[in-house]
């Protein structure tokens, strides 16, 4: 018996030594994310206002994947169109033949309204988002061709998106000067769905609201590619041209699981600049996308699932790194590929947090002391300690802003849920991975989505 124990102090020693520097490694990488936003919130002037009335405002192209989404496809579409203030735009709809009820909803909005234009895949569905959007863009191109107009912007949304009245006058500012722009992604907190559901939806808030207040404005400073969120977002269609005659015609690819965050890579790698854009509306409202994501664990860890097998694993062979030189560029593609790596940390802290909790309890039933930790690892436990309780202060301040204090405290115990659904996301995504390079065909792994009240836009 104690030869085991002997053996269980050395494992956990060596779990807590790698976990240790595992998390101190992690912390100090978010720290210095920290400093450069601080100093560029710190430098930076302050935004100019969006294009006054003289503008010559252009033609605006939105797309609308939508696969099974007649329960809120309908009101999106006449949400959107009560919302926009632009004088000049389009909603372009891609629906399947397989999908009558989501055609169905869109033609009842196409018959009160003109600007919404409807677009059905020749093939059932699902395939993927990818191509749905596929079938959008060549919509789109015969469209300008038989009216001989330009447009000057492809703006992509989700089909339980809520949009911003400001946002179409906002991207048509400022796409003469990017290649890409991209507004904050703000995700609601589901109220109606009892507790779990508010916890897990405020994953969402807490997740989004450090990416995008943080971390992507930093990648912006940084002259890094900017991964899309998939919503939200305007490109140039030139630049969507250029790519589509690299790919035989498509600008979206296909048979990726994240055509949105490879799309901002690609653009970057043809010398497209992308700008991360916060702005607020005359009354001090944010111009950003408004939307419900999962609220239930299992919805959950399949959307991250997707996410990481699409990033973090097929990151390594489908977009590569960078130039040698670009240091900021190759450590956020480092940042974006980790989660593979952070979650085995993650779980190797937990695991020796159990242990090191049975072998005390040991030393407290039978009274075998347990070791004493090296004076080394106590001083790397210190510092995660300190690393952890600014990370939970920087948290608390993203969510704050943008959802309130009650949030920001909730923040907190939320960062445990985040970290156990990315556990069982990581094991999804591992499963997801392994079946693609077996050459599993990529799907369009969507969740059920809800519209959000009138009250809660």
């Amino acid at each position: 018996m104690m030869d085991a124990i002997g053996a269980l102090d050395r494992v956990l020693q060596e779990l807590t030594l790698f976990a240790a520097v595992g998390l101190a490694m992690g912390g100090v990488d978010e720290l210095l994310v920290d400093l450069i936003a601080l100093w560029r919130w710190c430098a930076s002037p302050p935004p100019s206002p969006i294009a006054s009335e003289r503008y010559a405002w252009g033609r605006m192209a939105v797309f609308v994947p939508a696969w099974e989404e007649s329960e809120v496809i309908g009101a999106m579409l006449t949400t959107a169109l009560n919302h926009y203030d632009h004088p000049d735009y389009r909603l372009y709809v891609g629906a399947y033949p397989n999908d009558p009820a989501t055609i169905a909803a869109v033609r009842r909005v196409m018959a009160r309204d003109d600007r919404v234009r409807l677009a059905i895949n020749s093939r059932d569905g699902p395939t993927t988002k990818a191509d749905c959007l596929n079938i959008l863009w060549h919509r789109l191109l015969a469209d300008d061709r038989e009216t001989g107009t330009s447009t000057r912007a492809v703006v992509l949304h989700d089909a339980e998106d809520v949009v911003h009245a400001d946002e179409l006058r906002l991207f048509d500012a400022l796409i003469e000067h990017w290649a890409v722009v991209q507004l904050p992604v703000v995700p609601l907190i589901r109220r109606d769905a009892g507790v779990m559901g508010a916890l897990v939806s405020g994953t969402y808030a807490d997740e989004f609201a450090d990416a995008h207040r943080r971390v992507m404005p930093v990648r912006t400073f940084l002259g890094a590619a900017m991964p899309l969120a998939g919503t939200g977002c305007a490109i140039d269609p030139a630049m969507l041209a250029r790519i589509a005659a690299a790919r035989g015609g498509d600008p979206f690819d296909p048979v990726s699981l994240v055509e949105d965050y490879e799309l901002g890579l690609r653009i970057a790698e043809l010398g497209g600049r992308g700008c991360f854009v916060r702005r607020r509306d005359a009354s001090g409202r944010l111009i950003a996308v408004r939307a419900y994501f999962p609220h239930r664990v299992a919805d959950s860890v399949r959307q991250k699932s997707r996410w990481l097998a699409g990033i973090a694993f097929a990151g390594w062979d489908r977009t590569g790194w960078g130039r040698a030189r670009a240091i900021g560029e190759n450590w956020m593609r480092m940042r974006d590929r980790r989660g593979p790596l952070a979650l085995l940390i993650l779980l190797a802290s937990y695991v020796a947090l159990l242990g090191w909790g049975a072998r005390w309890s040991l030393d407290h039933l039978i009274g075998l002391a347990a070791p004493a930790l090296p004076d080394g690892l106590i001083a790397v436990l210190a510092v995660n300690g300190m690393l952890l309780g600014w990370r939970l202060v920087v948290r608390a301040w993203t969510t704050g802003r943008g959802y309130g204090w009650r949030q920001a405290l909730l923040s907190a115990p939320r960062l445990f849920l985040g970290n156990y659904i990315a556990l069982l996301a990581g094991r999804a995504g591992a499963v997801r991975y392994v079946g693609m390079l077996r050459g599993a065909a990529p799907a369009w792994g969507k969740t059920r989505h809800d519209f959000p009240a009138v009250a809660e836009r």
